[in-house]
């Protein structure tokens, strides 16, 4: 199959093959492109410390959203997901409040520091609030020592800012010395809630699922939009399927709750059995150790305190994401609502387009028909039905596209770009309508003049609006005899070629005959004799020539032009050959040239003359 296939007809199919096997690399390579979502990674880690992607997930697909239903659930979904992740903060910042560390080596020694600071800053807040109060006093009463009061009250205030630093500093270190989580919480708390005033949805009114489907009116938006709601219905359903993940994730840790729960609440109660337990016999040993257990019992009931918040928290948190759950199947619903909605529209669009083929072929029948039942020639037949055919072939190709991607957008650019087109294509028809108006001008041509044309001489027969038809007479210096043929030029040539009219302007020309005169005959009186002739017969013509080419030359400011004959000899095989040359007019050349014959002929043969 391919043994005879040339190497530029191998290029033009190896070229757009090796472009539609690199395109396909290329996007089976990048089909990992949209797992740049947080929702679609699903590897099960999160980004900080508490876990956002459900309101990372509503914050992708919300966009997405088309019609004002689709809108309402990503709304309802948004409010969800936010309320989870608020629920998810507050729980990270109570569990990390309940782990309980002992500190030791340089944990344990700026925990020391940090207590020795927070002494420090009271004793800094004490005297600024105990200045102040003097300060006020002493302005109150008018003391002189107030400006002295002022000056130690900014010094304390300096002070104080500076142990506060400091404290601060050293809370940091022990935050990262323990493993406390809490500052890194909270400023991933506050990095949301700043996010969130910047956060815009990006939805807004939006049309009912009905009217939104039916602003796709072509062919090719309706399949577009089919393909669109395909993947958001996989996006949402990808979305739904993690909600559900993390929820069993949260009813395991709901369940380990009430454990911790029922494990705090039966320490509690045991230690209460055990203080009523004890004797009199033991007096002095319960009151030894009654402290510490009072102290171990505050402590179980403010870990059981917390594990209840906790437990509250993740019922809310349970509630929360099956309602976003149910949200997300309401959207997916609706997304297959406006799924077959779509694709009925397809199936109409389809059926619109199938109508105009359908109209196409019954109305190529018909014609072909109505021809077949005229009465023309076969050719004329032949040469109606391509362009019929193909002229409904166009109409209907048209058509078919208007219906399939509608009409352009860029409707001038394309308009301009198309005339630009046609206007290289059609060049030689445009120039030949100028043309015509060129021809049909003062110094054009007429039917029945003649004329030559690019190196074509002839009469015109035909002068139409876009070609031109002569019948060849040849060359004027030939017989002028027509050669039978008709040519047709198109009109292109009155603006980039050349014509001369001889039956209007431009009408005089030189024509020529040759005669011999034989050696035994006065060569020189015969030469005079023949000029003669030939001054005389041609005197009128040339009179009227020079004048013409006079006039010419007062208005162009062109050279001298003589319009006198000439009678040249020349050496022949018999005698001499006389080539004479003269002006006339291009309509009565024949004429002229059988009369000089005449003429020259009277000359040569006296005799022949006197009896003719």
């Amino acid at each position: 199959m391919f043994r005879g296939m040339t190497k530029g007809r191998a290029l033009l199919l190896g070229i757009p093959t090796a472009v539609v096997a690199a395109c396909l690399t290329g996007s089976f390579l990048t089909q990992g492109s949209m797992e740049s979502l947080a929702f679609l990674k699903n590897d099960g880690t999160q980004a900080g410390l508490v876990d956002q992607r459900p309101w990372q997930t509503v914050a992708s697909i919300a966009p997405l959203a088309v019609s004002a239903e689709e809108q309402e659930q990503a709304r309802e979904a948004e409010r969800l997901a936010d309320h989870e992740v608020d629920q998810a903060f507050a729980m990270a910042l109570r569990q990390a409040q309940m782990e309980r560390r002992t500190l030791a080596g340089p944990a344990l020694a700026i925990q020391e520091k940090l207590n020795g600071l927070n002494e420090q800053v009271k004793e800094d807040q004490a005297t600024v609030d105990q200045l102040t109060t003097q300060l006020a006093e002493a302005t109150k009463h008018g003391d002189a020592g107030a400006p002295t009061i002022s000056d130690s009250l900014d010094h304390a205030k300096a002070q104080l800012q500076l142990d506060s630093d400091e404290r601060d500093d050293a809370s940091d270190d022990l935050a990262r010395a323990s493993g406390d989580k809490r500052d890194a919480i909270q400023q991933e708390l506050a990095a949301r809630e700043e996010g969130m005033k910047k956060y815009d949805p990006q939805l807004n009114g939006g049309e009912i699922a009905v009217v939104s489907a039916k602003r796709y009116g072509t062919l090719a938006g309706r399949i577009g939009a089919w393909f669109a709601q395909r993947n958001r219905r996989a996006l949402i359903q990808q979305a739904k399927a993690e909600i559900d993940a993390d929820r069993a994730s949260l009813q395991q840790q709901h369940a380990a709750v009430d454990s911790q729960v029922n494990a705090v609440s039966a320490a509690i109660k045991d230690g209460d059995a055990g203080v009523g337990a004890t004797g009199t016999d033991v007096a002095s040993t319960t009151e030894q150790a009654e402290p510490g257990r009072a102290k171990a019992k505050l402590a179980r009931m403010g870990q059981a305190h917390q594990l209840a918040r906790i437990h509250s928290i993740l019922d809310d948190r349970i509630a929360t994401e099956q309602e976003l759950s149910a949200a997300y199947a309401k959207w997916t619903a609706q997304v297959e609502l406006q799924h077959r909605i779509m694709a009925h529209l397809i199936l109409q669009s389809l059926a619109g387009v199938a109508a105009i083929v359908l109209l196409g072929v019954l109305a190529w029948l018909g014609v072909m028909a109505l021809l077949d039942r005229m009465k023309i020639d076969h050719r004329s037949v032949h040469t109606l039905r391509t362009i019929v055919g193909l002229a409904i072939q166009l109409v209907t190709l048209s058509l078919v596209l208007l219906a399939v991607f509608g009409a352009p957008s860029q409707m001038p650019t394309i308009l301009g770009l198309g005339a630009a087109g046609l206007t290289v294509v059609f060049q030689d028809f445009i120039l030949a309508f100028f043309g015509w108006f060129v021809l049909m001008g003062k110094n054009g041509i007429r039917v029945g003049d003649w004329v030559e044309i690019n190196g074509v001489a002839g009469e015109v027969l035909e002068l139409g609006v876009f070609r031109t038809a002569l019948l060849e007479t040849g060359n004027w210096t030939d017989t002028g005899h027509p050669t039978g043929r008709r040519v047709t030029l198109i009109n292109s040539f009155a603006v980039t070629g050349q014509f001369f009219n001889f039956s209007t302007a431009g009408q005089w020309m030189w024509d020529e005959i040759t005669v011999n005169v034989p050696s035994g005959v006065d060569q020189q009186k015969t030469l005079a004799a023949i000029e003669s002739v030939v001054v005389k017969e041609t005197e009128r013509d040339t009179k009227l020539a020079e004048a013409e080419w006079q006039s010419a030359i007062k208005v162009h400011g062109l050279s001298q032009f003589s319009a006198k004959p000439s009678v040249d000899p020349r050496p022949a095989a018999s005698g001499i050959d006389v080539l004479v040359r003269y002006v006339t007019r291009a309509s009565d050349r024949f004429e002229m040239r059988n009369k000089l014959y005449g003429a020259v002929i009277g000359v040569l043969h006296p005799a022949s003359g006197e009896k003719s």
